[in-house]
């Protein structure tokens, strides 16, 4: 097993990373008592600041995968994980923000039960809970603390889910915004300091040129614009992202909403652009990696002097720390207040906040069984990417643009052909798989199969509307 070497000093600074850590997020704890908004959205106060560094923070956690990307393909990186991305974003801050933020809803299962009716919400709260799982962060939690420590993996994931139950559990919503303005600066932090130290080294050009494939410094990194076309339908994520909507909903104005994406989108575009550019210090410094997931830490480990190596370690459990801390939360809020609150006829402030924190319970250990199941990372994040956002992404768009609204009945067998149609895909290509290749019924991607089926259930909804 790959292990990583860290000093005394380096330890220190990852202790006391974690230390403060759990003392900002256990501090949350004493400001959350008034009501179940104040637990669930911080009493939708979020300012400008906060809302950038908590969104930033919490949509970008998948650091080592983007690492193995950058390191195989290139400046494709950029253009696959991130460029539909910003795109999606800028859409989401143009047309979505201000009717999420003045719905006054509480969280994406709570518009889809207000716009429809209880069964839709139902179903539309289970497929947000597992599109909201941290599951893939958990992972990538788990294999980072595995190669400092050498521990158990199994250990290891234990630990990082029982690292962030604690705050989360205590302070709720806040603990997640005060914990991701420090994860936030951390993870910016531990990129520009190993840059720091590779641009002076070895300078950019002719260096990277010289040692590059030269598809690398293409857009598409040697891959087929079909397989590209796939990424870009996968960042229809982002008008269904629980991260969104939940801190849009806790925005202290649609404005501060609207105006936070735009300046997270150029944060974003910084952070995908140092990151990207260590991918390809990576894959020139050492060519040969077994293991192109850990291309950063391997990195870091051969350029970085002590203590240095600390603070970017810390900063990639930040990146990673801050999705699996928010995801954990919406995944909660989703368990607690719309489903058990919502069908146990229970919805005062305290019981409220009870559910939710028993979710935060439930999640983790939902979360630790799918690591378990699915330990790769690729593979969790395409197996919610395709199971779940065909079901989710029509009948929530609609709830904001009355005109696209189609029957309850047909709104909730659109949600559920959509996901059974891309289960059943996906569970076939599986089980048809040869020589580790998956085949596919009619050769077509699950997700396109699901997508594509609840818009002609909606073109129908369209037509009988007009008659």
């Amino acid at each position: 097993m790959l292990l990583l070497e860290l000093s005394l000093l380096d330890w220190l600074i990852v202790a006391g990373y974690l230390g403060f850590l759990l003392y900002l997020g256990l501090r949350a704890s004493s400001l959350n008592r008034a009501s179940s908004e104040q637990f669930l959205l911080g009493g939708r106060l979020l300012s400008l600041p906060g809302f950038v560094a908590a969104l930033v923070a919490t949509w970008y956690g998948g650091i080592l995968g983007v690492g193995e990307f950058s390191y195989l393909y290139g400046i494709a990186n950029w253009f696959v994980f991130g460029f539909p991305y910003y795109v999606f974003a800028i859409i989401f801050a143009l047309f979505f923000a201000r009717r999420v933020r003045l719905t006054g809803m509480y969280s994406i299962p709570d518009q889809l039960y207000h716009c429809y009716d209880r069964k839709t919400g139902l179903l539309g709260s289970i497929l947000v809970f597992f599109n909201s799982s941290p599951a893939p962060y958990l992972l990538m939690l788990a294999v980072l603390l595995q190669v400092v420590t050498g521990w158990s993996f199994v250990l290891c994931v234990l630990l990082g889910a029982g690292t962030t139950i604690l705050y989360v559990y205590a302070g709720g919503f806040r603990a997640v915004v005060r914990t991701d303005v420090l994860q936030f600066a951390l993870m910016f932090i531990g990129f520009l300091l190993l840059l720091l130290f590779l641009i002076p080294e070895y300078g950019l050009f002719p260096f990277l040129t010289d040692n590059l494939p030269a598809q690398h410094l293409t857009l598409t990194g040697g891959n087929t614009w079909q397989y590209i076309l796939v990424w870009f339908f996968i960042a229809l994520w982002t008008l269904v992202a629980p991260q969104f909507h939940q801190f849009t909903l806790s925005a202290k104005s649609p404005r501060v909403a609207r105006r936070g994406i735009f300046y997270s989108v150029l944060f974003w575009f910084f952070f995908d652009t140092i990151t990207t550019l260590s991918g390809l210090y990576a894959r020139a410094l050492l060519p040969d990696l077994a293991q192109p997931s850990m291309a950063y830490p391997l990195l870091a480990d051969i350029v970085l002097p002590s203590a240095a190596k600390g603070i970017f370690f810390i900063g990639m459990l930040a990146t990673v720390m801050s999705t699996t801390d928010g995801l954990t939360f919406i995944a909660a809020l989703t368990v607690g207040r719309d489903v058990i609150a919502r069908w146990g006829g229970r919805n005062d402030d305290r019981s409220v906040t009870r559910y939710t924190q028993f979710g935060v319970i439930f999640t983790a250990a939902v979360s630790v069984i799918a690591v378990l199941l699915f330990p790769s990372i690729i593979d969790l994040w395409y197996v919610i990417g395709t199971l779940f956002i065909p079901a989710l992404l029509f009948p929530l768009v609609a709830t904001y643009f009355p005109r696209l609204r189609i029957s309850n009945t047909l709104t909730f067998t659109a949600m559920l052909v959509g996901f059974s149609a891309s289960a059943a895909s996906f569970l076939s290509g599986r089980y048809d798989e040869i020589d580790g290749m998956t085949h596919y019924p009619f050769g077509i991607e699950p997700m396109y199969l699901g997508l594509g089926l609840c818009l002609l259930i909606y073109l129908f909804g369209q037509l009988r509307r007009q008659h």
